[in-house]
């Protein structure tokens, strides 16, 4: 299963890849990664997602944990977290190849309500394990999909339901149980994050971001940074570098009109903290990073 998992990644990516690396696909959520060359480190806040990794190796760190995974391994996102993540193993012979698929919540509803109660556990927002069979073989459809664009409409939403089931019914499918639980803390932080993620350039009230999670202060700045390992302020801020560098890097902003676009008024406070994140000023990361990527051209 896995050889034939790769031999269908290996296709699609090398005939949609862009420079950027990432395969985008017709299928909401679904993306291939590939890289030729080891990479500098990503920094992202990952939305819930799960991740197959068919050739060559990655590391993820989130906080103090650090995991290591490659080839017949997943790596399993249960919330909002950020993340800083390097891909290890890779070349022009065997590049690093991963089917990336973002978790639809309202699916994992919908099937938690079918099937029935069924204890679920938060733990861990990060989880590295084997990838199971059925789900290496869910994927693997989904993958000869898209050769076939005319089935898409007919067959694509009962593939996604199956690939939803098989991850609920897996090693982790506690964890991913939690998101499907609506009055659940997870899905309550998950209500505030959406806000932020939307309206990360405003200025956003905690109080404002309490109320659409249904708690208290209190409980929602405990459980938000339960969830996220990040308080809404820090979490926020985040976001605002992340899509800050994505503007400078991929459509040549100025740093300045990158800074007022994500929300900053100070461009040398925008400096600083985009310093501490990503540990170079823009200037000078956006010079190294311009080099590399056109040396790996």
């Amino acid at each position: 299963m896995q050889n034939l998992l790769l031999d269908a990644a290996r296709r699609y990516v090398q005939a949609h890849a862009g420079r950027d690396g990432v395969a985008a696909t017709p299928i909401a959520g679904l993306q291939l990664i590939c890289a030729t060359r080891p990479s500098a480190l990503l920094h992202a806040i990952n939305k819930p997602m799960v991740a197959l990794v068919v050739q060559g190796s990655k590391r993820v760190a989130m906080g103090p944990h650090t995991y290591e995974f490659g080839a017949g391994q997943s790596l399993l996102i249960t919330a909002d977290v950020p993340t800083v993540s390097q891909i290890t193993r890779a070349s022009l012979q065997e590049p690093y190849i991963s089917c990336v698929v973002e978790l639809d919540l309202a699916l994992i509803e919908s099937l938690v309500a079918e099937i029935g109660a069924s204890p679920f556990a938060a733990g861990e927002a990060l989880r590295v394990a084997p990838t199971e069979e059925e789900v290496a073989g869910t994927m693997l459809r989904l993958l000869r999909l898209l050769d076939r664009p005319a089935s898409l409409p007919v067959l694509l939403a009962q593939s996604l339901r199956e690939l939803h089931f098989w991850l609920l019914s897996g090693r982790h499918g506690g964890a991913i149980r939690s998101l499907g639980a609506a009055d659940s803390y997870s899905r309550r932080v998950a209500r505030a994050v959406a806000l932020v993620r939307r309206d990360f350039a405003k200025s956003l009230r905690v109080e404002q971001l309490a109320a659409v999670a249904g708690m208290s202060l209190s409980s929602f700045h405990e459980h938000f940074r339960t969830v996220t390992s990040l308080t809404p302020l820090q979490f926020q801020k985040q976001l605002r570098l992340i899509e800050a560098r994505r503007l400078m890097l991929a459509d040549g902003t100025a740093i300045s009109s990158a800074a007022q676009a994500v929300g900053y008024e100070s461009v040398p406070q925008f400096t600083r903290e985009y310093g501490r994140l990503f540990g170079q000023p823009p200037a000078r990361d956006m010079k190294a990073t311009r080099a590399r990527l056109q040396s790996a051209a």
